[in-house]
């Protein structure tokens, strides 16, 4: 299990995955919104998409975890 976590407060914007997607290390997974910049937020291991904590318009904490890696 790995988790993806937010580097930084912001706002989601987009969630690119859902529960079931298989993801590569490297895929964007989420779009955040911070300081007036669109951030990606990429995977950092590949894996299977077990839960999305977040969804589009949440206001997020830095390391927040937003999806849960299988």
């Amino acid at each position: 299990m790995s988790d993806i976590t937010a580097p930084m407060g912001g706002k989601v914007i987009d969630v690119k995955v859902n529960v079931g997607d298989t993801v590569n290390e490297n895929d964007e997974v989420v779009i955040l919104e911070a300081m007036k910049m669109e951030l990606p937020v990429v995977a950092d291991a590949s894996g299977t998409v077990k839960e999305v904590k977040c969804k589009k318009g949440d206001a997020v904490e830095a390391d927040a975890v937003l999806i849960v890696l299988g």
